[in-house]
């Protein structure tokens, strides 16, 4: 069997025991990253999927990320809600990375909120800035299509000219608006990490016109685009990037930052979601 058979097998296996637990289908999917793992809070919870209850379900590793499927409502919209992302740093292969993105859309979901905790590369930025993300650039870290293509899933050369949905950027910029929220655009980058990125690195990402970078995202973007998911992404600037202050760069500062806007963030986070 070809690898991504397998892959595909594997999800398969996931979904069956995901409704063997809950028949609940989500119209929409929120990755929650850094500083919103308590995200919970704000629904209204019907089901709590830990994720090593799932037969070949890749578990996060990492400080932060708890690891389980949170389903119920936001007000009258049913959404599920990753509490813990796996990132391809972990030692993952790349299709278990996207795999739980392929789940929640084979659940039904529609609708995917990304959201990340990054480092700044545009030198306007400040820690603590919320930031849209209007495209992004992959930078090392392998295509998740790369194989035989999953045909059940989607084709095998999707277009990528328009991955984060405009019509959802509008909801998102109107709801930050509304609420008092600024908000930041840019472009993201994801590079594998674990390291944070050089000062070279990011002199040469902010050549490239990136505004923001980070270790996650992407791929799950890229995956959830084959599958015909609209998509929305927000970082969290949790610090500048490296070489752009005299401060060396910790996951610890990067917690406490996304600590620290978190209310701000959940705040957006429900409001878009109301207004979908």
């Amino acid at each position: 069997m070809s690898e991504q058979n397998q892959s595909y097998e594997k999800l398969k296996n996931c979904y069956a025991c995901v409704r063997k637990m809950t028949d609940f289908v989500p119209r929409v999917a929120i990755v929650l990253g850094s500083g919103l793992g308590d995200y919970a809070e704000q629904i209204r919870v019907e089901k709590e999927i830990p994720y090593e209850e799932l037969a070949g379900f890749p578990v996060s590793t990492v400080p932060g990320h708890a690891g389980k499927f949170i389903l119920g409502y936001i007000d009258t919209v049913p959404v599920i809600c990753m509490k813990g992302r796996v990132h391809f740093y972990e030692g993952y292969e790349i299709s278990d990375v996207v795999l739980p993105i392929r789940l929640m859309k084979l659940m039904g979901a529609e609708i995917l909120l990304l959201t990340n905790a990054a480092g700044g590369v545009n030198a306007t930025f400040h820690a603590g800035d919320l930031m849209l993300i209007k495209d992004h650039i992959s930078m090392f870290a392998p295509n998740p299509l790369i194989g035989a293509n999953i045909d059940e899933l989607g084709t095998r050369f999707p277009d990528m000219s328009k991955v984060y949905d405009e019509e959802l950027q509008t909801i998102i910029k109107n709801t930050a608006n509304k609420s008092d929220i600024y908000l930041q655009e840019g472009v993201y980058a994801q590079l594998t990490g674990p390291s944070f990125e050089s000062p070279a690195e990011i002199r040469a990402l902010r050549m490239l016109g990136c505004d923001a970078v980070g270790m996650s995202t992407v791929v799950e973007a890229i995956a959830a685009n084959h599958c015909g998911m609209r998509i929305a992404g927000i970082s969290c600037i949790c610090n500048l990037a490296a070489g752009m202050t005299a401060n060396p760069l910790s996951h610890e500062e990067v917690q406490s930052a996304a600590d620290q806007t978190a209310p701000k963030f959940k705040k957006l986070l429900t409001e878009v979601v109301r207004n979908l």
